[in-house]
């Protein structure tokens, strides 16, 4: 049976962490789920363990911030409590900056290697997005869109599933891709840019298009 990827935008994290939670309680496995969340200003510290340092809590989040992939998690931070969330930790994606991030595409960006630099698998993000079905102008406005702030969703499921994973999805006011994809190019935006400096305390988060996503 063929497997599709099915991937939604949202413009806050807890919109995105509800409908993960909600995939889970439907039956869909969590090694089939990811979630990337824009980690601006280091807002979803590490969970500190007992048995991590000062100077060691320092380190990770500075590896983070320069764009390594570590083994910190925020899932505790951030209420996962269970599941996907739970193993939710910091990484840096080139284009992008700081993400707080778990599953599969995770996987596929950090490489083989837990301490390899995000980014290392050819094409970073958008890369990693296309490889997995997701048409390609459509992947640079989710990685625009994490790079602006938001949070991204992706699942890979069998045709027999897809009605379900989109209803879920669609649930929770999804970013309309194509219309925040005219807002980003009217203002002069051409695509995705991996060498781009990360977004700043200064920097606008979002595009106001805030539209349900249509399916696609």
């Amino acid at each position: 049976m063929a497997t599709r990827t099915i991937a939604r935008l949202y413009d806050t994290h807890e919109a995105a962490a509800e409908v993960v939670r909600e995939l889970e309680a439907a039956g869909i496995p969590d090694t089939d789920i990811s979630l990337v969340t824009n980690n601006r200003g280091n807002q979803y510290a590490a969970a500190p363990s007992s048995r991590t340092s000062p100077a060691e809590r320092t380190d990770t989040e500075n590896r983070a911030a320069s764009g390594a992939g570590t083994g910190a998690t925020t899932g505790a931070v951030l209420g996962g409590g269970a599941g996907l969330l739970a193993g939710l930790g910091m990484l840096a994606i080139p284009g992008v900056g700081p993400v707080v991030a778990a599953g599969w595409l995770v996987a596929t960006l950090a490489g083989a290697g837990a301490g390899a630099a995000v980014g290392a698998a050819a094409g970073g993000l958008v890369g990693s997005l296309t490889a997995a079905g997701v048409p390609e102008r459509e992947a640079h406005v989710y990685a625009e869109g994490v790079r602006r702030g938001s949070s991204l969703v992706t699942v890979r499921t069998d045709d027999s599933s897809v009605t379900r994973v989109e209803a879920i999805m669609a649930r929770h006011q999804p970013v309309d891709w194509q219309a925040r994809d005219r807002d980003y190019r009217g203002a002069g935006w051409t695509g995705f840019d991996p060498d781009a400096p990360a977004y700043t305390e200064a920097s606008p988060l979002r595009e106001p298009t805030r539209t349900p996503a249509s399916r696609v």
